[in-house]
């Protein structure tokens, strides 16, 4: 019997506020750049390209291509994403 495997995606439990807060601490600990960006493309994905696209004025496709692999995207634009997602980035003291 062959077993049918399903890809994962973390977008699908990316479902709440907290949810979304807490991956995004835990990539932020981690300090990479590219899953930085990934975590972020997840999350805009959760909540709907189309919408960020609308409240960010950055078009779909543009979107898209700031979150794939190797893109080096303009901090402004992140923080735009990140600001239309409801989401703020803060600093605290290294432990």
């Amino acid at each position: 019997m062959m077993n049918k495997l399903t890809t994962f995606d973390i977008s699908e439990y990316l479902d709440s506020p907290e949810s979304i807060a807490e991956y995004l601490s835990q990539v932020l600990e981690e300090g990479d750049q590219n899953e930085l960006l990934r975590a972020v493309g997840h999350i805009a994905k959760a909540k709907g390209m189309s919408q960020i696209s609308k409240e960010t004025g950055l078009g779909r496709e543009s979107l898209y291509k700031t979150f794939q692999e190797g893109a080096e995207p303009k901090f402004s634009t992140i923080l735009k994403v990140l600001k239309s997602l409801g989401l703020t980035l803060h600093a605290r003291t290294a432990v």
